[in-house]
């Protein structure tokens, strides 16, 4: 590669970045709002809509486990033009279901999609960008949090401006498609290296790695929650469809915006304090969502935006500190993933069966302040000064 070159490849890997990041949430965000319409059109309970988190969710999971030897078996390249594809038809698919047996299998397309993108990604960005892993990881994260803004004020607006529900989730395969023609020019054939003999069960055998998937599963538990019941738990207190998406893209917006603030603010190793700042905000709105709703919903949704946002990018990057070889780092990151998101599918299930059975989702914002709790604890465990020590056998 010249130094010519490299400033556009550079260029171009970051606006992939920026697309993809803004594909990987829509398809979580936009049923949401119009919760009501689905259920009428799909017959589906709060419990079947809860599948509509859950079920994807669980998949990036899993997904997450199987990436880095689908990566090596496939390439990168090959890969993820296979997920965009899946992500793509998830969606457009939407247009033409039947029921809601049919829609939950098109977020499971949709979720076999992103589990394998966002697997792969944090240890691309430490490839290609080893000295701006923060500030690379918190764009990243940003747009992840901005598309999801973007899911929960669209389909709304497309809702109520002539589309059934049907087709204003479908229009979220377009920005796919796009990405999709980016990643076709812009990522390369190489062939990634395969794993490293017995790399990941070596990463499961250290504590360090069981508490990064428990922290990080915790977390987004909470953010699964929200996408999926905070409009509905506004609806139920009498808010409009596009009022309580309101809430959703607010959220999403001050996600996006502190998961790059944090990073630029985050200097030096040591990300604990930083971390305790995003869980102290994430606290902050659930006690606000539970003991204050009719006061400044918007603040509540904000603040909890912003702690949620703030803590998925100084996780990521927090993973990726543990180990200096970028191949090592992103499978430690894969598996933080992929423990994280099967831990986090449960949350919406959790607060669907709280809701089910006192009606109120009011239950479901104190079982995630006292998780929060439990993530604090878990925090202090992360001294940079230890990670060699944490890692001895990776």
């Amino acid at each position: 590669m010249t130094t010519a070159s490299r400033p556009v490849e550079q260029g171009a890997m970051l606006l992939l970045v920026v697309l993809i990041g803004l594909n990987l949430r829509p398809f979580l965000t936009g049923p949401g709002p119009i919760i009501e319409p689905i259920r009428a059109g799909t017959g589906l309970g709060y419990v079947g809509m809860a599948m509509l988190t859950l079920l994807p969710t669980l998949l990036m999971g899993v997904g997450a486990f199987a990436s880095p030897r689908l990566q090596a078996r496939w390439g990168t390249r090959r890969g993820m033009l296979t997920a965009l594809v899946l992500l793509m038809l998830g969606s457009g698919l939407r247009l033409l279901v039947p029921d809601g047996t049919t829609l939950i299998l098109t977020a499971l397309l949709c979720g076999l999609g992103v589990a394998f993108v966002q697997s792969a990604f944090p240890g691309i960005i430490k490839q290609y960008f080893p000295g701006r892993v923060a500030m690379v990881t918190g764009l990243y994260s940003a747009m992840i949090m901005g598309g999801g803004a973007i899911g929960a004020q669209l389909t709304p607006l497309l809702a109520g401006g002539g589309h059934d529900w049907r087709a204003a989730l479908a229009w979220l395969a377009l920005p796919a498609a796009i990405a999709l023609a980016c990643a076709w020019r812009t990522l390369s054939d190489r062939q990634s290296r395969p794993p490293e003999p017995g790399l990941a069960r070596r990463l499961l055998g250290r504590p360090r790695t069981w508490q990064l998937m428990l922290c990080f599963g915790l977390v987004n538990a909470g953010y699964s929650t929200m996408v999926t019941w905070l409009a509905p738990y506004y609806q139920q207190q009498g808010w409009s469809a596009a009022d309580s998406a309101g809430l959703v893209a607010v959220m999403a917006l001050a996600q996006a915006l502190f998961a790059v603030g944090i990073t630029l603010l985050a200097r030096g190793r040591d990300r604990r304090p930083w971390l305790w700042l995003t869980l102290l905000l994430q606290a902050t709105g659930y006690a606000g969502l539970l003991f204050w709703p009719g006061q400044c919903p918007l603040l509540w949704a904000a603040v909890c935006g912003m702690g949620l946002g703030g803590n998925f990018s100084l996780s990521l990057v927090t993973a990726l500190d543990h180990l200096p070889a970028a191949q090592q780092a992103g499978a430690l990151t894969a598996l933080m993933q992929g423990g994280g998101f099967l831990i986090a599918a449960m949350g919406p299930l959790a607060v669907s069966l709280v809701r089910e059975a006192s009606g109120s989702f009011a239950g479901g914002w104190a079982l995630h302040l006292g998780l929060v709790g439990v993530v604090m604890l878990i925090c202090l465990r992360f001294d940079p000064r230890r990670y060699p020590q944490a890692m001895a056998t990776a």
